[in-house]
């Protein structure tokens, strides 16, 4: 019986096997678009291709190279909030004083941000008449290690901070000539200039906000306010028809915690629109949960030493979004790290939280086919553009792949156009 189940077994295992590898055929139509003379050569490029069931490496190209991920650096994120948050955001701490409650931010972003869950801030204060802000557990800077200075007025670059309202953004609408802003406590703060702008711009050290009525255009929807401590509890009573008080006291050691909201939409709203913002909260609230106190560098450097110390090839990994030129990660490392991934989301969860050629997120307009073949976090800045997820291939099985491209002098839609090449290829093969 043993003998016969053994036989049984072995052409089942060894068709698994060749079905696990590439033919030399196509290794050579691979080498071949990526390799020398390709459009590739003419930049740094990585790749690689894994096999996650028989847990092969079908085929690497530069996968030991170091590269600025950009967005996929969110991918560390997610594995991080996944592991660390589990179910629910961390939105505050507290002690409560008889009528009075004291309260730290952190680093929840749903209050008043796009369509996430609200935390139902009016029920929670409902038994207070006075609530003292404290931003003492707050130790990382509003902005991240690396980031451009001259992003400051960009709605992707909103500032970190330990309780943001409105996503720390100021909404633009235009009205005839000139600017409407939300929320209205910023409206008084907008002024006409004969500066030859196009868009609403802010002052760099200040709440300011300018426009020129002659060439007023809108298209800039958001863009960052300077938080404070102090700007967070007016907007906070206004919202709220309750005083805040701004009073920088230490966390006790004894306090109590409110886990406000559910974490999956905002792990999906990081994921397929690249929110930069949500992942740097996320981060923020990782700390919290952590050490209790809002640190991403020693979020990061908990992460690396403990969850992530197995991957080939440390991270130099700096932010939450991938804004900073400083993350630096290589394309294997990129996909032991969705390998994590897969191996503790399920898999209708995880394509969800993807996004989809030809479906959703950053890929609804790229990678189209009539059965989605890509599902992927995308990251693009400036020279830099990489792509790090699964294909299917055209037997409905899954690979991990992560290929990544930096220090090219083209516009990143002609790198992806011939990304897309070889990828629809690469479906073919496997």
């Amino acid at each position: 019986m043993r003998k016969g189940l053994l036989l049984t077994l072995f052409p089942l295992f060894i068709s698994h096997l060749l079905l696990a590898q590439l033919s030399k055929e196509e290794f050579i139509k691979l080498e071949s678009a990526l390799g020398e003379g390709s459009f590739f050569s003419g930049h740094l490029t990585g790749f690689m291709l894994f096999d996650l069931d028989s847990q092969r490496v079908l085929y690497e190209k530069n996968s030991h190279q170091r590269f600025i991920p950009a967005s996929t650096t969110k991918l560390l994120t997610l594995f991080s909030s996944l592991v660390i948050l589990g179910d629910s955001t961390q939105t505050l701490r507290y002690v409560q004083e008889g009528d009075r409650i004291k309260i730290w931010g952190s680093g929840d972003p749903s209050w008043k941000y796009k369509k996430l869950f609200q935390p139902d801030f009016a029920k929670f204060l409902a038994p207070f008449d006075k609530i003292i802000f404290s931003d003492a557990n707050m130790i990382s800077p509003a902005f991240g290690y690396g980031w451009q200075w001259d992003d400051y007025y960009y709605g992707y670059s909103a500032e970190r901070s330990p309780l943001p309202i409105y996503g720390n953004l100021v909404q633009v609408k235009k009205a005839s000539n000139a600017p409407t802003v939300y929320p209205p406590y910023f409206q008084p703060l907008v002024f006409p200039t004969t500066r030859t702008i196009r868009e609403l711009e802010r002052d760099f050290h200040s709440n300011k906000f300018y426009y020129n009525p002659n060439n007023f255009r809108a298209r800039e929807e958001f863009i960052p306010f300077i938080s404070s401590p102090e700007l967070l509890t007016q907007l906070a009573s206004d919202i709220t028809g309750k005083a805040w008080d701004y009073q920088p006291d230490s966390l006790p050691a004894i306090h109590e915690e409110w886990r406000g909201a559910p974490l999956f939409p905002i792990l999906k709203e990081m994921m397929l629109e690249s929110d930069n913002f949500l992942a740097e909260q996320l981060m923020l609230m990782v700390s919290d949960r952590l050490f209790q106190r809002l640190d991403t560098e020693r979020a990061i450097e908990y992460m690396l030493k403990t969850y992530l110390y197995d991957l080939p090839d440390k991270p130099q990994w700096v932010d939450g979004s991938g804004l900073s030129r400083h993350n630096l990660m290589t394309p294997r490392s990129m996909v032991a790290l969705f390998e994590k991934l897969y191996r503790i989301v399920p898999d209708s969860e995880l394509q969800e939280l993807l996004p989809t050629g030809g479906k959703s997120g950053t890929l609804k307009n790229g990678y189209v086919a009539e059965t989605p073949y890509i599902f992927a976090k995308t990251g693009t800045m400036s020279n830099n553009h990489s792509l790090v997820g699964l294909i299917r291939g055209k037997s409905g099985r899954h690979y991990c792949f992560a290929f990544m491209n930096s220090n090219y002098p083209w516009k990143a839609s002609e790198v992806r156009r011939e990304m897309e090449k070889v990828m629809v290829m690469l479906k073919e093969m496997i």
